[in-house]
Formats: structure tokens, C-alpha cells, sequence
């Protein structure tokens, strides 16, 4: 990916595709793990969300990150867009081809987005201690209990690496700034062994942001 700093720059109509991105949401992780799988030419504005780029809002409504920009197309919802890159950057495909499992990924995502994200939301926004440690402790307790599935297939529910682990593992490669230590033994072994998998990629290396690599040292 191309990284610009120069967020000054922008002007109401990009000549190149452009993701605004929080170098430590996971959101926007997904988004930039998709791209780098793809090995999409993009230009990546970095910041925070509390210092969002003065023009983010002439694209999205919500001045929220991730927002990609791709000329007169502006997209602020991480699904739509992992989705619009996977079809406009056919290889390698990242969703099934066949309705049926297609259907079967999105319900997958639908299900991610909605039992797990909500509660990494909730650990990194909540001032309330005890919604932390309780969110954190379902989180564990929701990632331990599927750890079976990975000694089945390779990824999630899947032999081909899909949309799916895109949003997986940004949530999975939180977990130490989340404060869920998943310790090795008989129940977790094959979900380890999965994010091994994951974190090896080298798509997966190159999304990481400079936050986010220090997540893990």
C-alpha cells in the first residue's frame, strides 16, 4: 500500500483510491487487510479519531474512519467496502463463489459484527469497570468455545482464507491491549494455532499499522 502523510492534499476528486484510516481501529484494520491481500495501490491518511483529516467530511457524512475513496465513489461502512474491493479486485477471491456459502460468509460477518466486535467496542469505550471485565471475560469465554472449529478447517469455517478471517483477525491480534490472555492447553490450541496461521500472512504483516505492530511487543 502507498502511505501519504500529506493530508493537505486532498481535493474534492481523488485521482487514485484513497482510505482514511485509524491506524488502531479495527474497523479499519479489516479494510486495510483486505487491500493488502488484494495488493491494491492505495493512498493510506493515517490519524486518529480524535484528529480526523479537516476534509474527511466532504466524503463521509459521518466524518468517521475508515471512509475509501475510489474517484466519485465514497464508502463509510467496512463490510461494503471489503465487499466492493473483493468484486472490483476479482483475485484472489475472498468470498465463495456460490450463493449459498456467499450467503453463509455474510451471516458469519453479520454474527461477528454483532456478538464480538460489540464487545471490543465495549472494553475500548466503556468508562465503566466492571462493563470492561465482563466484556472482556465473554469475549474469551466466545473465542474459546469456538476454538474446536479450527481443528475442521483452516480458517473460519472455511479451507480458503475469506472476508471472514478479515474481520477475525484484527479482533484476534487486540487481545493483549484488550487485556484477554488466551493461555495454551488442550481447549485453545487450535484457535493458537489458527491465529499462527493468520498473523503469518504476509498481507497480514503488511496491513499493521505502526500502533497496532506495537500491540504485540
Amino acid at each position: 500500500m502507498k502511505i501519504s502523510d500529506d493530508n493537505s492534499a486532498v481535493v474534492s476528486k481523488r485521482s487514485s483510491m484513497t482510505l482514511f484510516s485509524d491506524s488502531t481501529c479495527h474497523y479499519c484494520h479489516r479494510v486495510r487487510i483486505v487491500l493488502a491481500e488484494k495488493g491494491v495501490t492505495v493512498d493510506l491518511i493515517e490519524s486518529d479519531s480524535g484528529n480526523t483529516p479537516a476534509d474527511l467530511a466532504d466524503y463521509n457524512p459521518y466524518n468517521s474512519m475508515p471512509t475509501l475513496v475510489d474517484r466519485d465513489l465514497s464508502l463509510y461502512e467496512s463490510k461494503v467496502m471489503m465487499e466492493y474491493l473483493d468484486e472490483r479486485f476479482p483475485h484472489p477471491p475472498l468470498l465463495p463463489v456460490y450463493p449459498v456459502a456467499r450467503a453463509e460468509s455474510r451471516q458469519l460477518m453479520f454474527r461477528i459484527e454483532r456478538d464480538w466486535c460489540s464487545l471490543v467496542d465495549a472494553i475500548q469505550n466503556s468508562r465503566s469497570e466492571n462493563v470492561v471485565k465482563k466484556s472482556a471475560a465473554e469475549l474469551r469465554d466466545g473465542l474459546l468455545a469456538i476454538a474446536p472449529i479450527f481443528n475442521e478447517k483452516p480458517f473460519f469455517m472455511s479451507d480458503e482464507f475469506t472476508l471472514v478471517d478479515c474481520c477475525v483477525a484484527p479482533i484476534l491480534w487486540r487481545l493483549p491491549v484488550l487485556g484477554i490472555d488466551i493461555r495454551p492447553s488442550k481447549q485453545s490450541k487450535p484457535l493458537l494455532n489458527y491465529m499462527d496461521s493468520l498473523f503469518s500472512r504476509d498481507a497480514f504483516q503488511e496491513s499493521l499499522s505502526m500502533p497496532e505492530r506495537e500491540m504485540r511487543i
